[in-house]
């Protein structure tokens, strides 16, 4: 059922709203566990849009095996995603630095404040991002260390690819995951993908994720889908490869493949001389689990990022 969780009237004439989906089972249930799965908070990254919809068709294939609540919130922020723009446009701000934003502050805090109370009471909450137009990322869950003990049950349930421990610029104290989790309102991060740009098969693989959970949760009766448990890291193991100069990004392994030390996975060029191009080489074995994608780089920007010790 289509609900409206927010509403607020802008100077301008326009009214900003957030909708979620509620999906509610067909038979009653006393205390039915709560599911919600929210996206779109940056209005460039699409990845969770293909998401939602896939939950939303594959339960109404079955709405009888629902035993539980599903609330899906595809756009947190809707005229972001109209304008294909990362912040919120009303106040040129990222969203998600505004959480648990204020009932009493300017309208940026109000609406986080609302989708903070809105969440609250969910047994856990489903926080999808992709990347930028700059990178693409393999599907993985991203914890701040100190609610790891809590989420790292749900997060090997994801079917996402690694769960990247302590990747503070991603939950950062000022997100939505984190404001919910020090609520007590158990939240995962999930990142996949490029910014603009929707992959499929990495959609589909979380949302076998998502109803390996509902399973789990004891809210759906489907066949549990077959899975495989992510690879587990934390910023010690991460290796980081930045450009050493200006030029052009000549990637020369494939992502999502394992890596050897000493290997080169890319090269720089100049343009402008033609000269001998820079090979970029990696200093560990592992996972490439972030590629460059667009070609134009300046120098210190990021290349790649290797999960080592994956062998």
């Amino acid at each position: 059922m289509r609900e409206t969780v927010l509403e607020f009237e802008l100077p301008v004439g326009e009214t900003y709203k957030i909708f979620r989906n509620r999906i509610e089972p067909q038979t009653q249930i006393n205390s039915p566990g709560r599911l919600s799965i929210v996206s779109g908070t940056h209005g460039d990254e699409l990845e969770g849009q293909y998401i939602c919809y896939e939950v939303a068709r594959r339960i109404s294939e079955a709405p009888e095996k629902l035993m539980g609540i599903v609330d899906i919130y595809p756009a947190l922020n809707p005229f972001g995603i109209d304008m294909a723009s990362k912040n919120n446009p009303l106040y040129n701000a990222d969203m998600n630095r505004t959480f648990p934003g204020s009932a009493g502050g300017n309208l940026m805090d109000r609406v986080s404040s609302g989708i903070v109370e809105s969440l609250a009471g969910s047994d856990l909450v489903l926080d999808i991002h992709a990347s930028d137009i700059f990178v693409r990322e393999i599907p993985q869950v991203r914890l701040a260390e100190e609610f790891a003990e809590g989420l790292l049950p749900f997060a090997k349930l994801t079917n996402a690819d690694m769960i990247w421990m302590n990747a503070t610029a991603t939950v950062h104290e000022s997100t939505l995951a984190h404001s919910m989790n020090i609520m007590g309102v158990p939240t995962l991060v999930i990142e996949m993908g490029q910014g603009h740009q929707i992959n499929k098969p990495y959609g589909d693989q979380i949302v076998d994720g998502i109803f390996n959970i509902l399973c789990e949760l004891g809210m759906w009766m489907g066949q549990r889908p077959r899975t495989h448990l992510p690879a587990i890291s934390s910023d010690g193991s991460v290796e980081f490869i930045r450009s050493e100069k200006a030029g052009i990004f000549i990637p020369l392994t494939e992502h999502n493949h394992f890596v050897k030390a000493g290997d080169v996975i890319g090269e720089i060029l100049d343009p402008f001389s033609g000269g001998e191009p820079l090979r970029i080489v990696t200093q560990q074995s592992g996972l490439l689990f972030t590629q460059r994608i667009y070609p134009v780089v300046s120098e210190g920007d990021l290349l790649a990022r290797i999960l080592t010790g994956a062998f």
